[in-house]
């Protein structure tokens, strides 16, 4: 007991702890003043989420930053886990509720801007959007880490100076200005991508943030509340954890086999068009669980592909299409 003691204050020293009451009156926009927290939360919100998706619609990595250091949605979010640390439900639902508003508005701005988006196709290349549409699960535990950085800058008085990089870290605005701009230009699969995202995000920094606050005794805090039921809020969490990480798991699994079967597909073409010095690969897509590599030739014909065939066969699974785009319409299959 005194070694789990001891590693708690190097943790979270006494001299550098700040107080229950303290970090609540950081984290809940319904304590102090009250007026100017939230007519702050919404002003810096809505800033927020111009600067990001006018960051995004641009391709630009320093505007969406930018609008990173100033999101406000952090803040609240923490707050679900104070609250569930402390014991205090309405602290948990006004948080969840300010949340909302802001999800709320930043995809409504989304949708307001995708008026300016000249082609969905061309959102199809935009990286802002591309890296947010597709989260994998490194992108929750990435999520866990700034949120444990972010629960220790709340509880350490000398860790403050940190919650600007921690705001860079944690990506929550810019994938709900994603979500309303792919909305609006009936991209469906994408915007629930990103949705998905912030809602990982969303859940990891409540994780880490409980824990974290846990581990600073607010539970034991003169001002918690002695019958509040944190066993069922844990669970209820953990629950929803487990529900977030598995899509994002087999995500990145998927992602893994499709870059692995890619480099397969394109060095079994590439050898088998060896003996066509004018052959060339020069593209492989993905639909679905098929594949389609574009081929050039100066004859315009290919080589017999049995050949082709029987090596992919050796290197992919057979639920595996693969197609030959040989131009101007010609398509082979080849599995």
């Amino acid at each position: 007991m005194a070694t789990l003691s001891e590693m708690l204050q190097a943790l979270i020293p006494p001299t550098q702890r700040q107080t229950a009451a303290e970090v609540t009156e950081a984290l809940d926009l319904g304590s102090g003043d009250r007026a100017g927290k939230r007519s702050g939360f919404l002003i810096m919100l809505t800033l927020a989420g111009i600067i990001a998706i006018a960051g995004v619609l641009t391709d630009s990595t320093a505007t969406v930053i930018g609008a990173m250091i100033i999101a406000p949605l952090g803040t609240p979010i923490l707050a679900i886990g104070l609250g569930i640390v402390t014991g205090h439900l309405s602290l948990v639902v006004r948080s969840i509720m300010w949340v909302l508003l802001g999800l709320v508005i930043v995809i409504v701005l989304g949708l307001a801007f995708s008026l300016f988006v000249a082609t969905p196709e061309s959102l199809e290349t935009n990286s802002q959007v591309l890296g947010r549409t597709s989260p994998s699960f490194m992108d929750l535990v990435a999520a866990l880490a700034t949120g444990f950085a972010g629960g220790f800058a709340m509880c350490r008085k000398d860790l403050s100076a940190i919650l600007p990089g921690v705001a860079i870290a944690i990506s929550l605005v810019p994938p709900l200005g994603v979500v309303g701009v792919c909305a609006g230009q009936g991209l469906w699969a994408d915007a629930l991508g990103a949705l998905w995202l912030f809602l990982s995000n969303v859940v990891a920094l409540v994780i880490a943030g409980s824990i974290v606050f846990t581990l600073a005794g607010y539970a034991r805090d003169p001002g918690s509340s002695p019958v509040a039921n944190r066993r069922r809020a844990y669970v209820i969490v953990t629950v929803l954890a487990v529900v977030i990480a598995i899509p994002l798991a087999v995500n990145s699994a998927v992602s893994v086999a499709l870059a692995r079967w890619s480099v397969a597909i394109q060095d079994a073409a590439t050898e088998w068009l060896s003996a066509d010095d004018g052959a060339r690969v020069y593209g492989l897509d993905w639909s679905g669980a098929t594949a389609t590599i574009a081929i050039t030739t100066d004859d315009g014909q290919t080589p017999p592909v049995d050949d082709l065939r029987e090596e992919l066969a050796s290197v992919l699974p057979s639920f595996v299409g693969v197609v030959l785009d040989v131009g101007q319409g010609v398509e082979i299959t080849v599995q």
